[in-house]
């Protein structure tokens, strides 16, 4: 089990750092943010990819970046950014 948390934690890394590699400009995030991002990417992709194409498919890394790089770029909105610009960066306190 915890070598499984592992591994999901290091998929997630990887994942997240590309899907903030896939937009231009610096994203103001800490590495477990980065993470958060690529799991939860994947954890959509796989949701999807079941959804549209049924039981017997998984998505792949492909799908998993597509799914973080929207998240990345919904954090963005959010803070007032745009495609190409993060927005404000977070209060520092």
């Amino acid at each position: 089990m915890l070598g499984y948390l592992i591994a999901l934690a290091i998929g997630g890394l990887i994942v997240g750092a590309f899907a903030r590699l896939a937009l231009p400009g610096k994203d103001p995030m800490t590495i477990p943010q980065t993470m958060l991002v690529g799991i939860g990417g994947s954890f959509i992709a796989g949701l999807l990819v079941r959804i549209i194409f049924g039981a017997h498919y998984t998505a792949g890394f492909l799908a998993s970046l597509v799914c973080a790089t929207g998240i990345v770029y919904a954090v963005r909105r959010h803070r007032g950014g745009s495609l190409t610009h993060p927005g404000r960066p977070p209060l520092q306190r």
